[in-house]
Formats: structure tokens, sequence, C-alpha cells
């Protein structure tokens, strides 16, 4: 299965209400999975489009905003441009906070509520894992 098709295949996904979805061919499997605590089998799932932060909860440690992919975080657009958010930044639901990419495509990650951000966890550049924590925030 080609890259393309396996994008193709996500981007149909993503479009879907399906929860799961599992397809299983000669040497290629994929599984997606929409939402609960399980990680997709593929993490890229979320770079078709519309990446929605995954969230997590530590006791103690606040919310967080964490990686809905494995790629390269960014804070910004571009080098010259001020970061999407930064600590004490106030920020809508919905709005984008970072861009994380992989295999050269850029995803958004927003934030989940209206909240004030309390920490940037990563450094512009640095790579995240899926499911690693981006920010730290606070519900307003």
């Amino acid at each position: 299965m080609t890259n393309q098709e396996i994008y193709d295949l996500i981007a149909c996904f993503d479009r879907s209400t399906a929860q799961t979805m599992r397809l299983s061919m000669q040497d290629f499997a994929i599984e997606l999975t929409r939402g609960g605590a399980q990680a997709p089998a593929v993490p890229a799932a979320s770079a078709a489009g519309g990446a929605e932060a995954v969230l997590a909860s530590a006791p103690g440690a606040g919310e967080t905003i964490n990686a809905p992919l494995v790629g390269t975080f960014y804070a910004a657009s571009s080098p010259d441009s001020p970061p999407f958010a930064a600590v004490g930044d106030r920020v809508k639901k919905g709005q984008t906070v970072c861009l994380i990419e992989a295999m050269k495509m850029m995803s958004e990650v927003s934030a989940p509520c209206d909240c004030v951000i309390e920490e940037v966890v990563k450094a512009n550049g640095e790579l995240a894992a899926f499911g690693e924590p981006l920010f730290r925030y606070r519900p307003c």
C-alpha cells in the first residue's frame, strides 16, 4: 500500500462516524481508533486532517495538551513569526496552539477548551512522541 493510499484511507476514516477500523492485507495491517484511552496503531492517523489534541491529566500536574501524532513540534508558523501560544496566553477552544510536522505534512494542534497556557513543555523544533505533553494549561 502506498503512502497516498494510506492518507486517503485515513481521510475517509476521519470523515466517517466509525469508531474503529482495521484493515489487513498480505504484509500490511492498519488499525485506526477514534477517541478512547488506546493509542492508535498508526499515530500518523491524525495527520490527515483536523488534528485534535489528545488530552490527559496527571495527578497534581494540571491538564495537558498532548501530541496527537509523532512529529516535529513547531511553536509558530515560521521562524520569524510569533508563537501561536506562550505562557500566560488565554486561548479559545479550537484555537491553534502549535503545529506538528510529520512526513512533510503540517497538522494544527488546537486548544481543547478556553484556557490559559501555564507551560510550554516542548522546545521549538523538538521531536514529539505520540501522547507526549506539549502544553500545560488551566481551563477558564
